[in-house]
């Protein structure tokens, strides 16, 4: 092994910069050239890349997001698209390619494995829903963000007399909805896994504020059946039933964009450093990840295609904890 390359792809996760900074850190003590290869599986099809030094990812470590940047990249889905990438590797005569990133980006990993190139992913996505690890790089950040507006709501939801519809990422997965609801004391949680009627949550909604609560908040992932905006639409017509004021927030992509944690930070120096060691022991065609708060390498071929549910026992004991 003499020279590999690193791309990030995907959603952007906190965290992703301290993993490119473990790798690129890794490689280089053994002696190995490194690329850096900019705006994902986009980039390596149309070859921008650059040599990465140890002061080309100093700094990063505390950083948001992915220095290296990430982007859509239709092309390379196809059969077309893959043959260029590895063209591409080959010319600049690259050994393996580390991949820093969630479903879609690992399920890349594993069509250039299966194509005969070395590859080595790390797990990172905010959705946690990745086979093979049970954290992901990212996750750990958007939950503490999500929840700190969770707690700042309550206080102003209580001041008067309110309720709040609280929207986060979650498209498919809703990991976010349901940790920051159960760590905020939500009073309902909507996840796509485990849908919530509409009547339903104005039931809930109903029988908290005659308990005497002064607050209440509603958690729902986006990607939920009856999103955010669908259910205030039915409450309007239900105020009465409610009680408490209703207000929306969509948190949107700033869950995204907070400062890495320093959990995330050290998870994704250790999984940063481990595709490197990975690599120096010719072993490719895993991903890296953490199971029992262990580094554990999982098959690329166990991972592509497939999530990891929510544990949907959590959303019991959320209904119990909420009366």
């Amino acid at each position: 092994m003499q020279r590999i390359a690193i791309l990030t792809s995907g959603g952007d996760a906190p965290g992703m910069n301290a993993a490119v900074r473990a790798a690129t850190r890794s490689a280089l003590a053994r002696g190995w050239e490194v690329y850096g290869i900019h705006n994902g599986y986009a980039g390596l099809l149309s070859d921008t890349m650059n040599v990465l030094h140890a002061r080309d990812v100093g700094g990063i470590i505390q950083r948001g997001g992915t220095v290296l940047g990430s982007a859509r990249s239709p092309e390379f889905q196809q059969d077309a698209g893959v043959d260029q990438a590895l063209s591409n590797l080959r010319a600049r005569r690259i050994d393996a390619l580390i991949v820093i990133g969630g479903n879609g980006s690992q399920s890349g990993s594993h069509r250039l494995q299966q194509a005969g190139f070395p590859v080595v992913g790390v797990s990172s996505t905010i959705d946690n829903d990745l086979v093979g690890t049970d954290v992901t790089i990212g996750v750990d950040t958007a939950v503490n963000v999500t929840l700190e507006a969770i707690d700042r709501l309550r206080t102003t939801g209580s001041s008067h007399q309110r309720a709040f519809l609280v929207e986060t990422m979650g498209r498919n997965c809703g990991y976010i909805a349901l940790m920051t609801g159960i760590a905020g004391g939500a009073e309902v949680i909507v996840t796509p896994e485990r849908e919530v009627e509409p009547h339903e949550v104005v039931e809930r909604l109903g029988a908290a504020y005659r308990r005497g609560k002064t607050h209440a908040i509603v958690v729902v992932a986006e990607g939920a059946k009856h999103g955010a905006r669908a259910m205030m639409d039915h409450f309007k017509a239900h105020r009465a039933a409610i009680g408490f004021g209703l207000r929306l927030t969509t948190l949107g992509h700033v869950v995204r964009g907070g400062v890495p944690t320093a959990a995330d930070r050290v998870l994704a120096t250790r999984l940063g450093a481990a595709a490197v060691d990975r690599l120096a022991t010719g072993t490719a065609g895993v991903m890296m990840g953490l199971i029992a708060n262990a580094v554990a390498a999982t098959p690329l071929a166990e991972i592509a295609g497939r999530t990891k549910p929510i544990d949907c026992d959590l959303l019991d004991l959320a209904r119990v904890l909420a009366q």
